[in-house]
């Protein structure tokens, strides 16, 4: 197998030194660079969602409108959250009258204290009677002991009714609290809910007609620069690692057949798509076009590195990635950088060293 790649190689160098179609080398500046899909878009472009769901009841704007930060973009109706606001004010309005009110449940429960401490003091007053007497080995055992014991059980019941109160107390005021939140949050929703710009910029798309129900998943307008356009490019992850913010970029627009618009990498974004294995790149117009549309396409080239008069050969003329074929035969040679067509010979070559391109037969 060898022998016979050894033996089509001095075949091919033969017939291409007969050839008359031999190129040399030329020393002028090469540029590498990192090829890049192209899309426009509006810088600080967002989509707005409304935080109810319900029903659209008016577009407020037109594609194409610029708005300002505050502005009116669609109203929206929920008759469904009214209902709830009205529950909730129902649930916080007996949350209030079981805390404060004059049936209130706190009210029983002093009643009962106040019971109990009549008969502790009561208890306790026959109680401690009852003890000095019987240190003076006067009275019953019987008497002494019946007269602790209800001293102790009017003690333990006030202590009880005095904890219960305070618990029941606790859970009334967490109740009320949670009752006034359930009802803020339930009058955010029942309002006639308007979606407002967050920026100054322009409408580029409107998502939904007036009728159609909403949700808070659903996009409604999307907004960005009406001025300020972003270049969007997608790289490859084996070049990524050659890319720099503040990196020239020459950017060709289908829009805008054969000229070429400068720019500057602005902004790398670190989390690799999966999907394509490509990382996003953006980068801002040094001067951009007069006129420019979300979503126009075109391709780019991320410049790497630039070289003044080094010896370049088109990338077409290269055997096996390093090989050339002279009028000597074949020639390993050290290459440089390179661009999509041309490629930097660092050596193994001069100037005056004639090269052909390999046949195709």
């Amino acid at each position: 197998m060898k022998i016979f790649k050894i033996l089509i190689l001095t075949v091919l160098i033969t017939s291409c030194s007969n050839r008359l179609d031999g190129i040399l080398p030329t020393a002028r500046s090469l540029t590498e660079s990192v090829y890049s899909s192209v899309t426009i878009q509006p810088d600080s472009m967002y989509q707005a969602y409304a935080i109810v769901a319900g029903i659209l009841e008016a577009n407020m704007v037109e594609e194409g409108d610029t708005v300002s930060i505050g502005d009116p973009l669609v109203q929206i109706i929920n008759s469904t959250s009214k209902l709830n606001a009205q529950t909730a004010k129902l649930a916080l309005d007996l949350a209030r009258e079981n805390y404060n009110g004059k049936a209130t449940i706190l009210m029983g429960i002093q009643d009962q204290i106040n019971t109990a401490i009549l008969k502790y003091k009561n208890d306790s007053l026959n109680y401690f009677r009852q003890k000095k007497l019987w240190e003076q080995n006067i009275g019953s055992r019987i008497d002494y002991d019946t007269k602790k014991l209800n001293y102790d059980l009017a003690s333990n019941n006030l202590l009880t009714l005095n904890n219960n109160y305070q618990r029941t107390k606790n859970e009334l005021q967490t109740l009320v609290k949670q009752s006034e939140n359930n009802y803020r949050a339930a009058l955010i929703g029942s309002k006639d809910f308007t979606v407002k710009s967050k920026i100054n910029g322009k409408v580029y798309a409107l998502y939904k007609e007036p009728g159609e129900i909403v949700s808070s998943m659903d996009p409604l307008v999307s907004i960005g620069s009406a001025s300020d356009f972003l270049v969007e490019m997608l790289v490859d992850e084996v070049d990524i690692v050659k890319i720099k913010v503040g990196q020239n970029v020459l950017i060709h627009l289908d829009a805008y057949y054969g000229e070429v618009f400068n720019g500057v990498v602005s902004k790398i974004y670190p989390e690799k798509d999966q999907r394509n294995q490509t990382f996003k790149i953006e980068a801002v117009f040094i001067k951009p076009p007069q006129v420019l549309y979300p979503g126009l396409s075109g391709e780019a080239n991320i410049v790497i590195s630039k070289k003044e008069s080094v010896l370049v050969i088109p990338k077409a003329y290269l055997i096996d990635g390093n090989k050339v074929i002279t009028n000597e035969g074949l020639v390993t040679v050290t290459l440089g950088i390179q661009n999509m067509k041309d490629i930097e010979v660092q050596s193994g070559l001069t100037g005056d060293t004639y090269i052909y391109k390999p046949s195709n037969d």
